[in-house]
């Protein structure tokens, strides 16, 4: 591994620890393809999955693997109305395994994230089975109040660029603390605890993934 990569396995270790005293358990790999194969032998064949809008599990091969598996898959992309479009948002809510990263995690353990919809953070805090994140190197962030400008001047104008909205933050590269009709920083989710013991499962990948 690089020095970088080598200086974020130390950091996952303490962010490991700081996890589990929050019932969310870390682990930490050195590549995408082991972390998939680790993600892919833990859910168990016909289960079924879901997953939040996310460029990283994309990224690691998650999806290609999950396509390619023998499971039931919830796929909201699928729907040809906003009702089916609803139906497949509730039905996501009970999967068994919920699959997504997360805009920034600090190094106490604690998770940002940011919605537009709110579908994503709305699984994250309460009904599938299981929580699966993927979570790469330019994820971390030393607090809370650091993941959420991470988010806000990073993430969210590289995500409007990519989904096309018309928001100022299109044109400005960073936050501009919109109300815009097509903004996407709509909800926004602290998790410093879980409290279902193991339920969220953090994959720490020695890569950069996503935004």
């Amino acid at each position: 591994m690089t020095p970088k990569q080598l200086a974020f396995q130390d950091a996952v270790k303490g962010i490991i620890k700081n996890l589990e005293k929050r019932n969310m358990e870390g682990y930490f790999y050195e590549d995408s393809a082991s972390c998939v194969k680790a993600i892919t032998n833990l859910m168990e064949n016909g289960s079924v999955i879901s997953w939040g809008g996310s460029e990283s599990i994309k990224e690691c091969g998650l999806m290609d693997a999950v396509a390619k598996g023998n499971y039931t898959l919830i796929d909201r992309l699928t729907a040809k109305s906003p009702e089916e479009s609803r139906q497949l948002f509730a039905k996501a809510v009970l999967s068994d395994y919920y699959l997504m990263s997360s805009n920034a995690v600090t190094f106490d353990g604690e998770l940002i994230n940011i919605d537009g919809n709110g579908n994503r953070v709305a699984c994250l805090i309460q009904g599938p089975k299981n929580i699966i994140m993927v979570v790469g190197m330019n994820k971390l962030v030393s607090d809370v109040e650091a993941g959420y400008a991470r988010v806000r001047n990073i993430a969210t104008p590289a995500n409007v660029k990519r989904l096309n909205k018309n928001t100022p933050c299109f044109q400005a590269g960073r936050c501009c603390d919109c109300l815009s009709p097509e903004c996407i920083c709509n909800q926004v989710v602290i998790t410093r605890r879980s409290a279902h013991p193991g339920r969220i499962k953090i994959f720490f990948v020695a890569e950069e993934l996503g935004y």
